[in-house]
């Protein structure tokens, strides 16, 4: 297929003005280093309570998963996207001493995927004692509810905005 003139500058121009696009573009988002063994990864969140058995039944109900023990200190639910670890707050202070305070949080909210916000709500009903918010669409398109877990921590479950 012959070019003609016009075509040709056309395509030129349209690949010039991609390349200084796409490097202008590129320094203005985060990505990470290429080298992503040197990234730090988030793979355990772990509560710390005073009392473990309380905490362990209520997040087995919750997300419908058997912990996994070692001991009466220490519990792990493995939720595919990371752990969620309850620990004793007596081991902690012995192995870290004065590093944290169970059922203290105020300032952190587990969340979790789940199918249907609504049926999660309803089977729900009898283990929460603390509903923070119904289900709701939120203006950034998630339906949530927030509760509290035995300790106060604040919990969200919800289900992703559907695709427009």
């Amino acid at each position: 297929m012959k070019r003609t003139p016009r075509l040709w500058l056309l395509t030129i121009g349209l690949a010039v003005t991609t390349a200084a696009w796409s490097a202008s573009f590129r320094g203005t988002v985060s990505r990470p280093p290429a080298d992503t063994d040197h990234v730090p990864r988030l793979v355990n969140t772990c509560l710390i309570t005073n009392n473990v058995n309380e905490l362990v039944q209520f997040y087995e109900t919750a997300l419908v998963l058997k912990a996994q023990r070692s001991g009466e200190t220490y519990a792990e639910f493995h939720t595919g996207a990371g752990v969620l670890a309850i620990f004793s707050a007596d081991a902690q202070e012995k192995y870290i001493p004065g590093s944290a305070q169970a059922a203290m949080n105020k300032g952190v909210i587990l969340e979790f995927q789940v199918a249907d916000v609504d049926q999660e709500f309803a089977r729900l009903q009898s283990l929460v004692k603390t509903w923070v918010k119904p289900p709701t669409t939120q203006p950034w398109g998630t339906r949530s509810i927030y509760f509290r877990d035995p300790d106060g921590n604040l919990v969200d479950f919800y289900v992703p905005p559907k695709s427009q």
